[in-house]
């Protein structure tokens, strides 16, 4: 399950939601993942670009991962500008087990933010900067990729 919205998260809402279907799923475990915007920099927030297409491929290869151990996962990001103490990012897997669940969940995010396409800008004084001290060059991207 991949949830692309415009602006923050509604964090209890999603998350209550994914709650319900691992619970009708009988799965013994449901962990989640929330990333929120820190005040840091003297950042008024965070403004995020993405391309669905790569998105979706990269997030269908996790869920084909997770299949195979009998899990699943599930990831809303933003889009846009979100401010500081909002949600722009949750990911969970639910899993017959807590052990695959904490090991996938691990994996999950740090893949996420090494290699997901997905762009960060600092909001400053009500411009948009990209944050090319935080990002990662995506694997296979640029002209000789």
């Amino acid at each position: 399950m991949l949830e692309i919205y415009d602006g923050p998260l509604e964090v209890p809402r999603i998350l209550e939601r994914w709650y319900g279907v691992q619970r009708r799923r009988n799965f013994g475990a449901f962990i989640p993942f929330v990333g929120t915007v820190r005040d840091e920099g003297g950042i008024e927030g965070l403004s995020f670009d993405l391309y669905r297409p790569l998105l979706e491929r990269w997030f269908n290869h996790w869920q084909e991962q997770a299949a195979k151990r009998g899990a699943e996962v599930a990831m809303a990001h933003s889009c846009g500008d979100v401010p500081l103490f909002e949600s722009s990012y949750i990911a969970a897997v639910s899993s017959p087990k807590r052990r695959v669940a904490l090991e996938l969940i691990d994996r999950f995010v740090e893949d996420f933010k090494a290699n997901a396409p997905i762009w960060k800008y600092d909001l400053r004084g009500g411009e948009r900067i990209y944050a090319a001290d935080r990002s990662q060059p995506l694997c296979g991207s640029g002209l000789l990729g």
